[in-house]
Formats: structure tokens, C-alpha cells, sequence
């Protein structure tokens, strides 16, 4: 007995699962390709015929060009850095010639992922960026159906064969420890992010290898969900602890929630507790004091993620080996972070 069609209208993933093959594939008997085989291409259309499948009428009309237009599944969210993430990819491709069409997932996991994948699809873009910046969004893209060109962003290397574009993480968070160490610091506190957020365990590496490469204690992680209310409520914690003199937060979000709760407890930031944070968010150089943190650049980012899905495209395929160079953050000195006093 045949498999039966799905209750919902049926999308290029289907056929290609039905007939075992990649949906570079079914684009390409759909197409009338000339390099298919034609078992395989009889395969297809009996997989279209079972499941009832009609192709995108965009995708049909460009048959035999690329399209010029890049998808880009990404987090539902308004964090800073996924959303400058999302700018970056934006700016590079309109500097390659090409649009954007986005997917806005609530949730990255593989169902989700799956379905954002196959809308993107069906709208014919030349290929796919991937923002997957939490544990379970790097697992998903493991199950994605192959034969769709697709770069993925802040993986955490766990893209498997896909290219993999991060800044890298651990690298900062080393640098924004070893700058507050060479102040004179006895050791540095951490205000991390959530646990299942990739950046967030990657800098909870960094803050505990730059301790025990000098020799330094490491204090319990403090974990937060990258909002100033949850710097604020650990700096309350902090606050009339003397030992605490130096504090590294995971994003500049909590660092702003930091600072206000040393400020109000009457602890003078650079004076009694040195502050740094992540990203360089735009209003970070005008909090009180100006704060020091690790900045990512973003269009960098974005530019390399869209020249890895251009030359795999021109590349018809992944081509597995050294994974690409990870992106360096800069550390940014300013009025938060000061030598430590007595």
C-alpha cells in the first residue's frame, strides 16, 4: 500500500522523501534537467504524481537561472545579536546583487526548521542562510534535507557539512577576562547567558580559561536570560559582597542592568567594581560610565556567510573540509573597566 498524501498541501521535502532523493533533485527533474538519471527522474514523477504535487509557480518561471533572492531562517527575537546578525546577512546581499526573503521562527527546532526550509523553497531563493545561535537549533540542522544550499550562523560547529560562520566566541570572552586580570583584578565574576544559547556556553569557556591559565579562582556562574532586569537582579547579589571587584557580563544588555544596581547601592563603577560586557551594542559608549566590552562586527559576519553560499552555489554542492575561520572580536576599552584600587 502507497504511502498516502499528507493532510497538508505537499512541498518539495515530501517528494523527495518519498522518492529518496535530494531536493536538488526534484528541482532538477522538475526542471528537465539533462544530468538525471532516468530511473531516478521516473522515481520523481511518481512521487509527484502519488503526493499530488504542483510546484511553485515562481520557482517553474525561473527554471534555468539562478534567482537572485537568499532565505534566511532565523529566532523570533528582538536580542541584539541575532537581529544585527540578520542586518549584516541583509547589507551583504544587497551588496552581492541579491534580496532577502525571511523566515521567523518561534521556536529552532527540527520540525520548525524542516518547514521554514521547504517555504523557502517553494519561493525558488538560490540558497540558505541559517541563524542558529541555540543548542537545539545546531542539532535541527543536522536532519535537514540534503540538496538545499545553505550557510549556517553561530552553529557552534555543529553544522556538520554546512559552512559555518561564527565570531569567535570563546577568544573574546578570554580577552575580556585577561583585560580585567591585567588590571590588577584577583579574579572576575561571570553574569551568563541562558544555558541552551550557544554564545552563552562558549563564553562561560573563554571567562573559565582565562582563569585557570593565570591561576585564578573561579567564582559560581551567574546565569541570566540576556536582559538588563537579570543584570539587575544579580547585581543586587552582588552588591555587598567587598570580594566582588571585577564583573564580566555575557551581554551589554545585562552590564546596562549591572550597572544600575551598583549605581543604586551606592558601589562607583569604575572605582569599586570594574564592568565589562559583550557585543558594543550601539548605546554602550553613552551608558555611565561609557561601557567597555568585546565587539562583534556583524557585517562581517554577513558578508562572509553570503560569499560561502555564493561559492557553494557555483560550487553545485558542499564540499566537506577545513571548517572556515571563525570571526575576531575586538575588545573596546573604555571608562567601566579601570585598574583596581587598594
Amino acid at each position: 500500500m502507497g504511502q498516502q498524501p499528507p493532510a497538508r498541501a505537499a512541498v518539495m521535502s515530501d517528494v523527495a522523501r518519498l522518492a529518496g532523493v535530494s531536493h536538488q533533485t526534484v528541482s532538477r527533474v522538475l526542471n528537465n534537467h539533462p544530468s538525471v538519471r532516468e530511473e531516478t527522474r521516473q522515481r520523481v514523477l511518481r512521487a509527484v504524481h502519488q503526493l499530488n504535487y504542483r510546484p511553485n509557480a515562481l520557482a517553474r518561471g525561473l527554471a534555468g537561472r539562478r534567482s537572485r533572492v537568499i532565505g534566511v531562517v532565523s529566532f523570533d527575537t528582538i536580542l541584539y545579536g541575532p537581529a544585527a546578525t540578520l542586518l549584516g546577512v541583509e547589507r551583504a546581499a544587497r551588496a552581492a546583487g541579491y534580496g532577502i526573503n525571511i523566515v521567523a521562527l518561534e521556536q529552532l527546532d527540527r520540525a520548525g526548521m524542516t518547514s521554514a526550509i521547504d517555504a523557502l523553497t517553494e519561493q525558488s531563493v538560490a540558497g540558505v542562510v541559517i541563524i542558529a545561535p541555540m543548542m537545539t537549533a545546531a542539532v535541527a540542522v543536522h536532519g535537514l534535507p540534503t540538496g538545499v544550499p545553505a550557510v549556517v550562523v553561530e552553529s557552534g560547529g555543529g553544522a556538520g557539512v554546512l559552512p559555518s560562520i561564527s565570531v569567535d566566541q570563546v577568544t573574546g570572552a578570554r580577552m575580556a577576562v585577561e583585560h580585567l586580570l591585567d588590571l590588577g583584578h584577583d579574579t572576575v565574576w561571570h553574569v551568563a547567558g541562558p544555558r541552551d544559547w550557544l554564545e552563552a556556553r562558549d563564553r562561560v569557556d573563554g571567562w573559565r580559561q582565562a582563569l585557570e591559565a593565570a591561576g585564578r579562582p573561579a567564582p559560581p556562574v551567574l546565569v541570566g536570560d540576556w536582559s538588563p532586569r537579570a543584570g539587575y537582579e544579580i547585581g543586587l547579589s552582588l552588591v555587598d559582597r567587598p570580594d566582588v571587584t571585577a564583573v564580566f557580563c555575557a551581554n551589554d544588555h545585562q552590564a546596562l542592568g549591572l550597572l544600575s544596581a551598583l549605581h543604586q547601592r551606592g558601589r562607583r563603577v569604575p572605582d569599586d567594581v570594574s564592568v565589562v560586557g559583550f557585543d558594543d551594542i550601539p548605546e554602550a559608549e553613552y551608558l555611565s560610565p561609557p561601557l567597555t566590552t568585546i565587539r562583534q562586527d556583524f557585517d562581517e559576519v554577513g558578508r562572509r556567510c553570503v560569499a560561502a553560499l555564493l561559492e557553494l552555489l557555483d560550487a553545485d554542492g558542499p564540499t566537506p573540509g577545513v571548517a572556515p575561520p571563525q570571526v575576531p572580536p575586538t575588545l573596546v576599552v573604555r571608562a567601566s573597566s579601570a585598574v583596581r584600587r587598594g
